[in-house]
């Protein structure tokens, strides 16, 4: 089964994340791509408190996630793709051999050097070019905070 989310979201396990999309989707598995959290078991104990049972949680890095990408995609479970940044996806996706074809950008907040696009899509002029390369990479690519919000396409965001 396809991964059912590749989420951009640099507050990464948050409510919106395990009850919105996880409840819509029916999630089992989240899997959290990011180098220092894996390393940092405090990090970790803080994200698993937000998950509830029945909603495993896997912590790998960027490597790790890209040789792991296949088995997610083949993985009978509900999954959650779940990254802090743009970088990070972007890496994933042309990494991935193709099995990342959708992105979802769920909150990059404010910060400096950063442009409103929507009340929870900040960029920079980086983040824009990591989103006109998925783009013409041929990954279709949205902000949507929530499940029952409408989705966004990028080329709206890139104006």
């Amino acid at each position: 089964m396809p991964i059912a989310l590749c989420r951009v979201d640099d507050r990464l396990i948050h409510g919106q994340v395990v009850i919105g999309w996880g409840g819509a989707l029916h999630v089992q598995l989240i899997v959290l791509v990011d180098d220092a959290v894996s390393h940092n078991d405090w990090e970790r104990d803080i994200y698993r408190l937000a998950v509830p049972k029945g909603i495993e949680v896997e912590f790998v890095t960027e490597a790790e996630a890209e040789e792991r990408c296949a088995e997610w995609s083949r993985d009978p479970r509900q999954v959650i793709l779940l990254t802090a940044d743009l970088e990070t996806m972007t890496k994933l996706v042309r990494g991935s051999g193709g099995l990342i074809r959708r992105v979802n950008l769920g909150g990059i907040h404010h910060a400096p050097g950063r442009t409103e696009r929507l009340r929870y899509v900040y960029l920079t002029q980086e983040d824009i070019d990591h989103l006109r390369a998925l783009e013409a990479s041929g990954v279709t690519v949205t902000a949507q905070d929530l499940p029952t919000s409408t989705p966004v396409p990028v080329t709206e965001l890139l104006g």
